[in-house]
């Protein structure tokens, strides 16, 4: 089933087609045959600026969570015979401080259906009746509508294509690295998060983007890329403002 067949779902691609392509061809005479690629920068770049302030509610609400986490570990202990009674403690302490769980979760949310977009518009042949002009561009002769799984197992074979690719892909694994080794969460005591395996599934997870690209076309292996620099970026800038108590960051 075609979800974008649904009305709704066909106008916002198609939209989102329009405005990309509009975009390309303003930047045309700047980029060339790269225009749809630098559009997909620049559009990466605005969804990231209008998400700054939710990068803010994150970086707090990490501040807050570390702040926390002593009396929660206290909560743990007192009531680790009775699961009920300790969700229900530690509910009252995050309402308390007007916080949850699951405060700074909504940047990721908020990319899902970009990125989603952007898989789209750069995989199908027509958009809404249409031819996709989109598929036309490249970025250094690596066309945007290619994946690097798709180029390796359907070919044809484009030098180009790897080239860019691996460029793209070793530059989300130094900042994973660099993010890692960053913000690496202190260990606590006693607690099943701070177990090695669980400390090595916490440290894959920072390269899982750079796995995913492999699979999306190259548009949105660009997205992914120019993401997870201004991510880095912004958290170190915001955690200089919204510091973690010096226990929990030593």
């Amino acid at each position: 089933m075609d979800i974008f067949a649904f009305p709704p779902l066909a106008w916002l691609l198609d939209t989102a087609y329009r405005g990309l392509a509009g975009l390309s061809a303003l930047l045309e005479p700047l980029a060339g045959a790269s225009a749809a690629a630098l559009a997909v920068i620049l559009v990466t770049l605005l969804v990231r600026a209008v998400l700054i302030p939710v990068g803010i509610s994150q970086a707090r609400a990490e501040q807050t969570r570390a702040r926390l986490a002593p009396r929660l570990r206290a909560l743990q202990k007192k009531h680790k015979k009775n699961p009920e009674r300790l969700q229900k403690e530690m509910m009252e302490l995050y309402r308390s401080e007007n916080t949850s769980p699951f405060a700074g979760m909504l940047p990721v949310l908020a990319q899902a259906p970009v990125v989603g977009i952007l898989y789209t518009l750069f995989l199908r042949p027509e958009i809404a009746g249409h031819t996709n002009a989109l598929l036309s561009h490249d970025l250094f002769g690596a066309p945007l509508g290619t994946s690097l799984v798709h180029m390796l197992t359907g070919g044809p074979f484009s030098a180009p294509t790897l080239l860019v690719y691996a460029v793209l892909l070793l530059i989300m694994l130094v900042v994973a690295d660099i993010t890692r080794r960053v913000f690496q969460p202190a260990p606590v005591d006693d607690s099943p998060m701070s177990s090695p395996g669980m400390l090595r599934v916490m440290n894959a997870l920072h390269y899982l983007t750079a796995v995913f690209a492999v699979f999306v076309p190259l548009a949105a292996a660009l997205y992914l890329t120019v993401t997870v620099i201004w991510t880095l970026v912004q958290r170190a800038l915001l955690r200089r403002r919204y510091p973690l108590p010096v226990a929990v960051a030593a």
